[in-house]
């Protein structure tokens, strides 16, 4: 009997407290929730105090199961930590927009559009971080923060920059993922995120001291505000449970890979159980996220040997993540991808093999070892470098001289080394990209039946904020009420220039067409903002104006001195974070 059309039958009869029994009955033969949508549906809802989501970056069907293969081979171990806990796939395009000034479809997303939707359940553009695909854009709110606001600790972990897209999606607000400066000032001024675990220090350095801030060095605003900051494995470790908030920046840029760490390096599992250990010290709980950052970055400029030890060490982190949730007992973990990259295939050329055994042979990942093969004068010193690294000795002359011309790619030497090295592998990439195929999704606690079989990346934003019970659009309707990321423009003259209907649409202003005048006339309580359409001179009630407008392919860009007199309000334009504040 299906509990959904008993429901209905007792609703209809009006009989509900005779039937009571009825339904107890009907519930007990019911496919458990597991299995049956009208039982999850039915069953009371279920909450978890913490929750962590797992993302494995550029984590496809086929990085998951060579890293299962290598276990296999390498360490006598057949299955993964993650293979306990599949419950299914996750769907991952993006919106249609602009991706490095191409119109694209979306289909094929970035870790920008895929880490907004599944922190914050709405889609985007590529590059856009936690903002609507508008050209004057709203910020989403994310899971972390709507954590936040009922007094949940927060964490934000990575082997990639900390300023990366998916860590950033977390906790910023910005129209591009490139902006890394304003997202580490939003993490100090926004957010209180307790944690944050990764490389990036660049980005919190001004250039004088070899970072890439404009303005200042930002770390010591963060110890004024309560945190520890720390630096390496020791300083990691150093980190007691009292501490509270913890900055730790382990690189310049992102972490090192697995194949280039030493002993000062902490793995993605030490950093995530160091995380857990201060997060868990709140009574109200936490919301964290846990990045693999570099299987990504392995994957584009397809180091398959890195990319596995990558994907293992992502895996090392669930075990760490797990661990902790079986013995609280008051914990849902969420695992997946923002995509897939590389199209990686696990055999090629139509032989059906893969060369196994030689897939732990590379000594140090192509990124380091790119230098090298650069500097390389002829063909046979390729070859040395080539075996020296992985052991292969039987490059032909043909290799040799197109690892020294490059694939034509920016990724030169190294994306040809990298492509005879997988032929040797007997491994295949499609390119440097990433691809469209649905990701898997792993999950352990009450949040598992929220993400089961086949979904979308949006579902696991809401699937966490149900089972951590957040109001994801409660806060993102207080976000929206305090900014605007306006498209802009700047002049020769250095003024910046906004969509001038757009923007209005936004703060209320009315927009008309006066004919007798040419004019765009922007109004609001009364007041008159005039632009000639043809000269670009503005009036205010009338009167000649000051402000700064320009026509642009038909549409008319003005600055925001007129819309301050228009609305009456300040609205300060933050110049890093791109935005306009409404209050």
């Amino acid at each position: 009997m299906v509990l959904k059309k008993v429901f209905k039958q007792i609703l209809v009869s009006g009989m509900a407290l005779s039937l009571l029994p009825a339904l107890s009955a009907a519930a007990a033969e019911a496919p458990s929730a597991s299995s049956s949508p009208a039982a999850a549906v039915a069953a009371p809802q279920a909450q978890s105090k913490n929750v962590i989501v797992l993302i494995g970056d550029g984590m496809g069907p086929a990085q998951v199961s060579a890293a299962r293969d290598y276990s296999r081979h390498f360490l006598n171990k057949n299955h993964l930590e993650l293979d306990a806990y599949y419950v299914g796939q996750a769907t991952t395009y993006a919106d249609r927009g602009e991706d490095g000034g191409v119109m694209v479809s979306g289909e094929v997303t970035d870790s920008a559009s895929a880490g907004t939707a599944f922190a914050t359940g709405h889609k985007t553009y590529n590059a856009g971080i936690s903002v609507s695909n508008e050209d004057v854009s709203k910020p989403f709110a994310s899971v972390i923060e709507a954590s936040e606001k009922v007094g949940k600790s927060t964490g934000l972990v990575t082997t990639a920059r900390i300023t990366h897209a998916t860590p950033a999606v977390y906790a910023s607000h910005v129209r591009n993922r490139d902006n890394e400066a304003a997202i580490a000032s939003q993490y100090l001024n926004d957010q209180s995120v307790d944690v944050l675990f990764g490389g990036g220090k660049q980005f919190f350095l001004s250039k004088e001291e070899k970072g890439k801030r404009t303005d200042k060095t930002i770390i010591p605003d963060f110890e004024a505000k309560g945190y520890k900051v720390v630096y390496d494995k020791q300083g990691l470790e150093s980190l007691g449970t009292n501490d509270g908030k913890a900055l730790g920046l382990f690189n310049s840029s992102h972490v090192d890979y697995v194949l280039d760490r030493d002993e000062t390096v902490p793995s993605l599992a030490d950093m995530s159980q160091k995380a857990i250990e201060l997060l868990s010290q709140n009574p109200n709980g936490f919301t964290m996220m846990i990045e693999g950052g570099r299987i990504d970055h392995a994957g584009h400029s397809n180091d398959f040997p890195a990319l596995v030890q990558e994907a293992l060490d992502f895996d090392a982190a669930v075990k760490v993540a797990m661990d902790f949730a079986k013995k609280d007992g008051n914990t849902s973990v969420v695992v997946t991808a923002d995509h897939e990259t590389g199209g990686l295939s696990l055999s090629r050329d139509g032989v059906y093999e893969i060369n196994v055994d030689a897939w732990d042979q590379e000594r140090q990942s192509s990124e380091l070892f790119a230098a090298k093969l650069k500097a390389a004068k002829s063909g046979e010193e390729i070859k040395q470098l080539v075996f020296d690294n992985t052991g292969f000795n039987d490059l032909t002359d043909e290799e040799a001289s197109y690892i020294m011309q490059g694939d034509g790619t920016s990724y030169t030497q190294e994306g040809a080394y990298n492509a005879v090295i997988a032929k040797r592998m007997m491994v295949g990439f499609t390119g440097h990209g990433h691809s469209a195929v649905d990701v898997g999704v792993w999950a352990y606690g009450p949040i598992a039946d929220m993400v089961k079989g086949q979904i979308d990346n949006t579902d696991i934003a809401r699937a966490i904020a149900k089972v951590a019970n957040v109001d994801l659009e409660g806060t993102t309707a207080e976000l929206q009420a305090q900014y605007v990321y306006p498209k802009f423009k700047v002049t020769r003259e250095g003024a910046t220039l906004y969509p001038a209907r757009l923007l209005s649409a936004s703060l209320g202003v009315d927009v008309a067409w006066d004919e007798a005048s040419k004019s765009v006339v922007l109004s609001k309580d009364g007041n008159q903002v005039g632009v000639n359409v043809e000269t670009a001179k503005t009036t205010w009630n009338g009167a000649p104006g000051s402000f700064t407008a320009n026509m642009d392919n038909g549409s008319l860009w003005l600055s925001l001195d007129a819309f301050q007199q228009l609305t009456g309000k300040e609205l300060p334009w933050d110049a890093l974070s791109e935005r306009i504040s409404l209050k």
